[in-house]
């Protein structure tokens, strides 16, 4: 059973005005630059010829890690014939390498975009037993756990790293 991470009453919010056009997001002509492409971002823990995977900065759940296109894309429709083939694989390995640290009930794929326009997806752990996150409830309730220290989180994201190699 999905369950949010906070106590009653929540109270539901009337959205504002839409915005458009949109502004532009990191990375698109008239937006702050790509930190994927120049360099902000946390170096990887392993890449190939398409794809770089790379530990969170802040975060709850060992074994959490983002996927990056190598090259600047916006979207899936944007890969390479060659790029998306080697994605199914490249997320199959990801998984199994998640899977292998243990307590880990799920692995979960998402895919948000609003922030950049660099191509990336997260693979986040659901701990094993813990049915309130299920589903869209598990990035809820990443927010609310307590904090991995960043070492922690790239020590568990190079063993990962380590799992798809073998």
């Amino acid at each position: 059973m999905m369950t949010l991470p906070y106590l009653e009453p929540l109270v539901p919010r009337t959205p504002g005005g839409r915005v458009i056009p949109e502004p532009p997001r990191r990375g698109e002509p008239g937006g702050d630059p790509c930190g994927i492409c120049t360099g902000q971002a946390t170096a990887p823990v392993w890449s190939n010829e398409h794809w770089s995977l790379h530990p969170p900065v802040g975060g709850s759940l060992r074994g959490a890690v983002w996927l990056a296109a190598r090259e600047h894309l916006d979207s899936f429709k944007d890969l390479s014939p060659e790029a998306g083939a080697d994605f199914v694989k490249v997320v199959a390995n990801v998984e199994r390498g998640i899977l292998s640290l243990g307590d880990v009930g799920r692995v979960h794929l998402y895919r948000w975009g609003d922030g950049g326009s660099h191509f990336h997806v997260w693979l986040i752990p659901r701990p094993l037993g813990m049915l309130e996150a299920n589903g869209m409830m598990l990035p809820l309730w990443e927010d609310v756990l307590p904090n991995l220290t960043d070492d922690e989180l790239r020590e568990a994201a190079e063993v990962v790293a380590r799992q798809m190699e073998s």
